[in-house]
């Protein structure tokens, strides 16, 4: 178990979450057994990405007189540029917005559908078991640039012209490739560069760019322009539709101009469970957010912080429960207009102690069941925004697969996802491939309030990570009083091998990856109790968060140490 070392936490006053007395200040580096920096503070505004850049075009956005949803559309637009391994406008968008005028929660859902082209019979006729994760098949309809649309039709300020001039700038004059994306960019090109398109985009030189470089995307550059000026209807009914459409007939495609031309996002209901008096909320299926959910549901049955961090015991009950909710979330989550999930009964109390008796405190399950419901790795970018005047934006959006499928239209300068790799291809499952379909998906922002008043906005990348890894940095902030960026920076577990929703039931217990940092004694007890127990460098997920300070209206902000990004205000 992890000391705390002279490390005192106090809460604050107006109820928020646990945050470092100033005690610790001089102890940083040798209090903690994990390396931790100090949260950002500002009074007036906030941005948490994975790349400075990003950051910085929100914050200035912001200055300009925008709104924090002006910021985060800004963001993403650069971080589409600066971090094509985990965003682009190739992808999809799922967002939750706390608006100050109306003192609640909006969420939305910018997911794309199948290509109405494409059957399961055609799928079936080709031998597939799976659908592939690259190529023409798995591509869905891109909903980034919808969903930025309607953020900024509710609640933009500025026009759409000065929210990308950024990535506009960038995209023409270039900018440096930091390391941790250089990184992932080398790793991509290896098994992206055979698909039209993508190196012509992704690869001066015949080459990833290194660290350091230089890179600039003309074509990206154009694409923007063309939808600051022309707005959505540029990209799903203009020459950019017309564009993608001709590529994907000409490269063995489904996807077609009616496919995007049709395409709508959705403003839905977030849900939300109470955590020891903290409500919780993510978005409803086609996502997984709720597998955070009804994991904290089972969680909140035990004293974990009397347990500790880092204990076998903590980590023990972690990954149980996530094995129990990830059967559930194979099970039951897809597109509710197919197949609406038991949300009440899953979310229930009821439900969560049902679950939680099945644990067995001394040994591992090799499986657990699908619960009975009556009548019924991957790369992202999360970022985190507010605003002046209280406004609160958690968006989260993707490729999927980092880069996506490959499959790069024409000039356009983007990769088009891969989410449809996502469908079952067993009939009569919920998340079964059909046309005009919503897949599965793993992206889900998150959002924390206390007593009807915004608290915290947050999330975690990286694919069955992200559940997994909300929890873990809300259970650190809650119940073991760590602050906005030692929960980030604390060393993470991630549970592979239940079922996703193309499996079958898990059979066999999985795995569970240990971050470095855990005590050995805390790994060989997790061994005695039948848990099979692996070392990995990385693929922990990737942290953003702010925090509100209910007393004053400032901001702290948290970002993720294992990405390129940071925190920064004014």
């Amino acid at each position: 178990m992890f000391a705390r070392l002279a490390i005192t936490t106090v809460l604050l006053a107006a109820g928020g979450l646990a945050a470092v007395t100033d005690s610790s200040a001089q102890q940083r580096r040798i209090g903690l057994p994990f390396a931790t920096r100090s949260e950002v503070l500002a009074p007036h505004a906030m941005a948490a990405t994975s790349q400075p850049l990003a950051t910085t075009a929100a914050l200035e956005v912001m200055r300009r007189g925008g709104s924090a949803v002006d910021g985060a559309i800004a963001a993403n637009a650069v971080l589409g540029l600066t971090e094509p391994t985990g965003a682009g406008i190739g992808g999809d968008l799922f967002a939750i917005v706390w608006d100050p005028k109306e003192r609640r929660l909006f969420g939305l859902n910018a997911s794309g559908r199948s290509p109405r082209s494409l059957t399961l019979a055609h799928l079936e006729s080709l031998g597939l078991t799976h659908i592939p994760p690259f190529g023409p098949l798995p591509v869905t309809v891109p909903g980034a640039v919808d969903g930025w649309f309607e953020l900024h039709g509710r609640f933009g300020r500025l026009p759409m012209t000065a929210v990308l001039a950024p990535a506009i700038g960038y995209a023409r004059d270039g900018f440096p490739v930091t390391e941790v994306i250089a990184d992932g960019w080398r790793r991509n090109v290896r098994v992206l560069e055979e698909y039209p398109g993508f190196a012509a985009t992704f690869m001066p030189g015949g080459r990833a760019p290194a660290r350091g470089e230089t890179f600039s995307n003309p074509r990206l550059a154009r694409t923007y322009e063309s939808i600051a000026r022309g707005g959505r209807e540029a990209f799903y009914r203009g020459d950019i539709a017309r564009a993608i459409d001709a590529y994907m007939k000409a490269n063995g495609g489904f996807l077609s101009y009616e496919d995007l031309a049709s395409h709508r996002s959705e403003w839905v209901e977030p849900v939300s469970v109470n955590y020891r008096g903290y409500d919780v909320w993510e978005l409803p299926p086609n996502g997984q957010g709720i597998a955070a959910l009804q994991m904290l549901n089972i969680l909140e049955g035990y004293d974990l912080a009397k347990m500790g961090f880092g204990s076998a015991d903590y980590l023990h009950l972690f990954t149980e429960a996530k094995k129990l909710v990830f059967e559930d979330r194979a099970r039951y989550y897809a597109d509710p207009d197919f197949a609406p999930a038991p949300l009440s009964r899953l979310l229930s109390d009821a439900y969560a102690a049902e679950r939680r008796a099945m644990i067995d405190m001394s040994r591992a399950a090799s499986s657990y069941p699908a619960g009975e419901m009556p009548g019924a790795r991957s790369d992202t970018v999360y970022l985190t925004v507010a605003d002046g005047d209280g406004m609160m934006v958690s968006l989260i959006q993707s490729n999927f697969r980092g880069m996506g499928s490959g499959m790069t239209p024409g000039d356009l300068g983007f990769v088009l996802q891969d989410r449809g790799e996502l469908f079952s291809l067993r009939p009569g499952h919920p998340n079964v491939y059909a046309p005009g379909k919503r897949p599965f998906h793993t992206i889900i922002p998150a959002f924390v309030t206390r007593d009807g008043q915004p608290l915290v906005s947050f999330g975690v990348m990286g694919g069955d990570m992200q559940p997994q890894g909300h929890v873990q940095v809300l259970v650190n902030m809650i119940d073991f009083g760590m602050n906005l960026q030692e929960a980030g920076d604390a060393p993470r577990v991630r549970h592979d091998g239940s079922s996703a929703p193309t499996d079958e039931v898990m059979t066999n217990g999985g795995e569970l990856a240990l971050e470095q940092g855990f005590d050995p004694a805390v790994v060989d007890e997790l061994r005695r109790r039948g848990h099979r127990i692996k070392a990995e460098p990385g693929d922990f997920g990737g942290y953003q968060a702010i925090r509100r300070d209910p007393r004053n209206g400032s901001y702290a902000g948290g970002s993720e140490s294992r990405k390129d990004g940071h925190a920064a205000g004014y």
